[in-house]
């Protein structure tokens, strides 16, 4: 039987992150660079910066980014309940200003998963502008949202496959909502590739950290030591402490660019319709004979995957070199390919491997 990468099992609510400190640690810091002392020598205590002030990485990281950091305040109207009787819920989040034309980057729970029917912005200067939601995807839990508002501070991205475990992490945003707004919190990375069971499914490829963030923090950035943004924080567990969760910033990268650059994205698609190799099984009582990947019940007509060969019954185990856990790493996997690319699926089928040539 095949192996498979397990998740850690844990139940986790999505929309609210770790809340242990760690704690404080102190590096040097001149100017904007971090890790040098005026001397040119490596120092890990404070040091002076050009307007006079000691600093430590804590202070230099806060004033890097919390320009870059707003509050989201949300209202949405629902009618699921016994009666059918609309009902209105309030929401608050953070997110993250990734250009100065108003695009902002944050959870896709924050704004109802584009169910919001209002989307209020707070920033980081007192003023507050009506935002809508220009795209959003719930598997991801990812989702931007444009104001009307020029001449932002965006935030500055790092390179989230750099990130190694042991590395400082700081998290600003809106714990239990806006009288707490922009809370700063400390921690390092403490894990790397996190799978998790959600609310809203299974995550993977995700960063742990022990920056303590709770209700309200959703969205806001996991920034390194340079003040750079590494991460989106997106869940916690609920029967621990110091365990929370953050999407890697490179998954939102071509996504935020393109949105940016064009207005829109268009993701390109397989064309099957599945499910996690363990629900499938839970739901059937049957065993696929492998440990993980993606169970194929339907293949769309005219669709890569049925041009490629994938037929019901596959089960999808490998898209390109990413090792498929199940519908979340597929749909995050999609997301590094354009219309026009090719690249092999690996399925599993009759008792063994068969790969195949899929073009989008």
């Amino acid at each position: 039987m095949m192996s498979r990468k397990r998740g850690i099992g844990l139940v986790v609510i999505v929309a609210i992150i770790c809340s242990a400190l760690s704690s404080l640690l102190t590096i040097a810091i001149v100017r904007n660079s971090i890790g040098v002392s005026n001397s040119g020598t490596t120092n890990s205590e404070i040091v002076v910066n050009d307007s006079g002030k000691t600093q430590n990485v804590y202070h230099a990281v806060t004033e890097k980014a919390m320009p870059s950091v707003v509050g989201i305040t949300t209202t949405t109207i629902s009618t699921n309940n016994r009666f059918a009787i609309p009902t209105q819920s309030e929401g608050v989040g953070t997110g993250v200003v990734v250009d100065a034309n108003g695009y902002i980057l944050t959870n896709s729970h924050v704004v109802s998963d584009g169910e919001a029917n209002t989307v209020n912005v707070l920033f980081n200067d007192g003023t507050t502008s009506e935002g809508k939601v220009a795209w959003y995807d719930a598997q991801l839990d990812l989702a931007i949202v444009k104001v009307d508002k020029t001449g932002l501070t965006p935030a500055e991205f790092g390179d989230s496959d750099e990130v190694r475990t042991g590395d400082i992490s700081v998290a600003i945003g809106n714990p239990l909502g806006l009288d707490l707004q922009r809370s700063v919190t400390q921690g390092i990375i403490s894990g790397l590739d996190r799978t998790i069971e959600t609310e809203q499914g299974t995550m993977t490829g995700l960063i742990q950290t022990d920056a303590s963030i709770n209700s309200g923090n959703s969205g806001g950035p996991l920034l390194n030591q340079n003040g750079q943004v590494i991460g989106i924080n997106t869940a916690k567990a609920s029967q621990g402490e110091g365990l929370g969760f953050a999407i890697p910033i490179n998954t939102a990268k071509p996504i935020v660019e393109s949105i940016i650059n064009s207005g829109t994205y268009d993701k390109v698609t397989l064309g099957i319709k599945g499910a996690d190799v363990s629900t499938y099984e839970s739901a059937t009582n049957q065993s696929l004979g492998v440990d993980a990947g993606v169970y194929v019940a339907e293949v769309i007509d005219d669709s890569a995957a049925k041009t490629a060969g994938v037929q019901v019954g596959d089960v999808i185990v490998k898209l390109g070199d990413t090792n498929l856990t199940g519908m979340s790493d597929l749909t995050k996997s999609l997301y590094t390919y354009s219309s026009g690319d090719s690249t092999k699926v690996v399925v599993y089928r009759g008792g063994k491997e068969v790969t195949l040539n899929v073009k989008f």
